[in-house]
């Protein structure tokens, strides 16, 4: 039986949408309301709604961005996850698949005309057989999580050796502490820095990062570490926010000039640290560059999948895609 659909003006969806993120605690982090306001703007992010006698059984909130008169919905910038979220189902499994289904669809059609469609899922949802009969795609990512069933010291031992060593030497050798009271400003100069040694132009606006910063603030829900030494010259940083089940790593960066003082392993440790002492689950937020998921993976964590869903209709967009994908292909 197909749900009631409660047609409404974009408004009157992000205002339900927002009654919903405040009374459901398993919205996700990057999808809450007020995430996508600070990161996004509240004018380029709407949201759509299944609903039956005024209890909203799913939700797929979504990000535009307009390229060359073409519309694109992708997971923007500083956000790992979006996708569908779909109220518990409580039915025997065949009928779950069922009303999963039918809940899908009714989301996909309430999505503007779009050029380009591409969200990363959440790990915890799988199931994307319904997109994929309406003509989408999924390529398989992956990340790294550390459980929130570790001690501290427990978490210790399932380091690797050599990021053991990196963490002794930071405090041991070059007598790294936490700098007291960092402030998003000392953050930001540090992660200008890491892009700067390789010769790339930063990838974000230092207005978002600040109003983000001030949002994750009110909602009490981030925290800075950044790791100095005697002289009080910053080292390496790590920004971490969080939601009820899990913290996030969401930016790190380093001063080039200090690469080999194990700032940035000492920075990620103290991360987990206060993670393990919240009861919640730490998210590397993976990485598909090698050298990186190397150095998440040396953190004892274990490796989660999760799901890139999307969908080219333009022509133009898909032909442009293909050839990229087959160059990269030839280059290897």
């Amino acid at each position: 039986m197909t749900e009631e659909i409660i047609i409404k003006t974009r408004d009157a969806r992000k205002e339900k949408y927002k009654q919903l993120c405040e009374e459901e605690s398993s919205i996700p982090l990057y999808s809450q309301y007020w995430w996508l306001d600070a990161i996004a703007g509240s004018d380029n992010w709407d949201v759509c709604l299944v609903e039956k006698n005024n209890r909203i059984l799913a939700s797929m909130p979504y990000v535009i961005t307009k390229m060359y008169g073409m519309t694109i919905i992708r997971t923007p910038a500083l956000t790992k996850n979006m996708g569908p979220w779909i109220r518990k189902i409580e039915s025997k499994y065949a009928k779950k698949l069922g009303k999963q289904k039918n809940l899908m669809e009714q989301l996909i059609e309430q999505l503007p005309s779009y050029s380009h469609f591409s969200q990363n899922w959440y790990y915890d949802q799988r199931n994307w057989l319904p997109f994929y009969w309406k003509g989408f795609k999924q390529t398989t990512r992956y990340s790294y999580i550390i459980k929130n069933n570790f001690s501290e010291d427990e978490a210790w031992m399932q380091l690797a050796e050599n990021v053991r060593r990196e963490i002794r030497k930071a405090s041991n050798r070059y007598k790294l502490t936490l700098r007291e009271n960092p402030t998003i400003d000392d953050f930001i100069a540090l992660h200008q820095r890491t892009f700067e040694r390789q010769n790339i132009k930063y990838p974000h606006s230092v207005a978002t990062i600040k109003r983000l910063d001030k949002a994750c603030k009110s909602k009490r829900c981030n925290k800075i570490y950044i790791v100095e030494d005697s002289d009080k010259v910053m080292h390496a940083g790590v920004y971490l926010v969080w939601d009820e089940n899990s913290a996030y790593y969401l930016m790190g960066g380093g001063d080039p000039e200090y690469r080999t003082s194990g700032a940035a392993s000492l920075c990620m440790w103290e991360a987990i640290k206060y993670t393990i002492a919240s009861s919640k689950q730490f998210d590397f937020e993976g990485s598909m560059i090698e050298s990186i998921e190397r150095f998440f993976r040396g953190f004892g964590a274990t490796q989660e999948i999760y799901f890139n869903v999307s969908k080219t209709p333009s022509l133009i967009l898909s032909s442009a895609k293909f050839m990229k994908e087959y160059l990269a292909q030839k280059r290897h």
